[in-house]
């Protein structure tokens, strides 16, 4: 019974991270811009990519991952986490095609992606995977 609640609890992470992605995703455009400016001031070459969008799956990866457990530690789980994030990445630009201001765009779901594939090879480097084995229900 313990062990039901305490694995129910890890899933909690991943599910405030997808309604903040979707509250952000409610806004307008003039609403976000004021929002992550100074990553493109750190990286001028990089002021098309989207960092929101990069930010957000990242996280949204990791969160998967902690409610994976130490079963995110398999690739084939990470590649599932990645699948997840693309699906809700999907969910995300029909979401936004509601939105005054905002269109789906297949750059925006790039940028999902590749937040949530670095998310998982981050998990890959054993000093992380140390210190995630101590987080992990």
């Amino acid at each position: 019974m313990k062990q039901t609640v305490r694995r129910s609890a890890a899933t909690l992470p991943a599910a405030a991270v997808m309604l903040a992605i979707f509250w952000l995703s409610s806004r307008t455009s003039d609403e976000l811009d004021s929002v992550l400016p100074w990553f493109q001031e750190l990286f001028p070459a990089m002021a098309s990519f989207n960092w929101g969008h990069f930010i957000a799956y990242f996280v949204l990866g990791l969160a998967y991952a902690y409610g994976f457990g130490r079963h995110a530690e398999r690739l084939s789980v990470k590649v599932l986490i990645i699948g997840l994030c693309l699906v809700y990445g999907l969910t995300d630009e029909y979401h936004q095609s509601f939105v005054d201001g905002r269109s789906p765009d297949s750059a925006d779901l790039l940028h999902d992606g590749i937040g949530a594939a670095l998310g998982m090879l981050l998990l890959t480097f054993p000093p992380v995977v140390k210190r995630w084995r101590r987080l992990a229900v």
